[in-house]
């Protein structure tokens, strides 16, 4: 086990993500071109420390709390949205890991700034065996597999006596098979390819059932020992992915700004598209869009820490909230950017134009089946009704 008494403060860890703009920027193109995130990428978030925000800090990580997420995943969002969807998908099963075993935890821990990709699909199967279960299945969209050392999975669980339920176990990435089939129109550089389990052997020591986590239980001794484990998953989940859709939309004002002045409308009189005033109504409600989508997400890392800070248990109604605000923020976001790329004219459709890449981007986030903002609403609305939630997603 690693210790350190030197955790960065979230001022200083916003500011290594922003230092990083111009070298992730330079490397958007290839990440595009190759569907996956280039190695240099990799090392530089490592370098900076950006992979321990959710280790535990009794194994040298920064145990940060959800408004760092955010802010750090905004700066990197503002800078490449693939690159800030990779991190922050890292921090999610990073941040489950440290619900299983100390035995677990100090394996999956011993690797330097271990990197864990995962899925919440339970689109496998398993079965009981002597020490533990047996897995076949596969899983999509594995944002960061080329990079990973291991994978969170999650499979349905059929014992021999009882219900099957879902449970969630930790693979070393050697041991599944990667399918490269990451051919997409958005976040093309997030390399989410897929991944396969074939009569894959676990040990019992590294499986937990997921209603257990999904209701913010440890899985055994040693397990959930900080604060930032006293939540449950959805509202953590929510927390740590929804900072890129925020950078995102700055990325988008800067390339409109930067090409307003000198851009004309064609077939108008206006020399400069900075004076008609249809750019001014676009802009402002882009502008406040975005400011709003800041809210919801900023909200919702509120109360993930606060709770988290006072041990407070969390009501239904807080929990549907939580994955509203998270839905909320990407559909603002991509609303406000959806009014500055429809302003940005036929030229904006050539690759070297930022702003078309960041639309794609958030229109394959707003379609993410988790971070889907009609999914969200009805969830919440359903139950402001007083109705029972109809998903173990919450």
């Amino acid at each position: 086990m690693v210790t350190t008494s030197e955790v960065p403060d979230r001022e200083e860890l916003v500011r290594r993500a922003a230092a990083l703009r111009p070298t992730l920027r330079a490397r958007t193109g290839w990440a595009e071109e190759h569907r996956r995130l280039h190695d240099e990428t990799i090392e530089a978030l490592a370098d900076a420390g950006l992979f321990k925000l959710r280790t535990p800090k009794r194994y040298g990580g920064y145990a940060a709390d959800a408004t760092t997420l955010v802010d750090v995943a905004t700066e990197l969002g503002h800078a490449d949205s693939s690159t800030s969807w990779v991190t922050a998908v890292y921090w999610i099963p990073t941040w489950m890991a440290g619900l299983f075993p100390q035995a677990v935890q100090d394996e999956v821990f011993s690797t330097p700034d271990v990197r864990i990709c995962g899925t919440l699909s339970p689109s496998a199967l398993a079965r009981s065996a002597d020490g533990g279960i047996v897995v076949n299945g596969k899983w999509g969209f594995i944002s960061g597999a080329h990079h990973a050392h291991w994978q969170e999975i999650i499979a349905i669980l059929a014992p021999e006596n009882g219900e099957p339920y879902p449970v969630m176990a930790l693979v070393p990435m050697s041991d599944l098979l990667v399918v490269d089939d990451w051919h997409t129109s958005g976040l093309r550089g997030t390399g989410s390819v897929s991944t396969v389990a074939q009569e894959l052997f676990i040990p019992q020591e590294r499986v937990v059932p997921l209603p257990a986590v999904l209701q913010g239980s440890a899985a055994g001794a040693g397990a959930g020992a900080e604060a930032m484990h006293q939540v449950p998953l959805l509202p953590v989940a929510s927390a740590s992915s929804v900072g890129t859709v925020l950078g995102m939309t700055r990325a988008a004002k800067e390339s409109f700004f930067k090409r307003l002045p000198n851009r004309k409308i064609t077939y108008t009189g206006y020399d400069s598209q900075r004076d008609a005033p249809l750019t001014h109504f676009q802009v402002a409600e882009a502008a406040t869009k975005s400011d709003q989508a800041a809210f919801h997400a900023h909200r919702l890392a509120t109360t993930v820490d606060g709770k988290a800070a006072a041990g407070l248990p969390w009501k239904l109604e807080e929990r549907a909230r939580a994955r509203h605000d998270m839905g909320t923020a990407v559909r603002l976001a991509k609303e406000a950017v959806d009014i500055l790329a429809s302003a940005s004219g036929g030229s904006s459709v050539y690759q070297d134009v930022p702003i078309q890449r960041i639309a794609h981007d958030l229109h394959t986030i707003n379609l993410h089946a988790l971070m889907n903002p009609n999914t969200n609403a009805e969830l919440y609305g359903r139950v402001l009704c007083g109705l029972e939630p109809n998903t173990l997603y919450i």
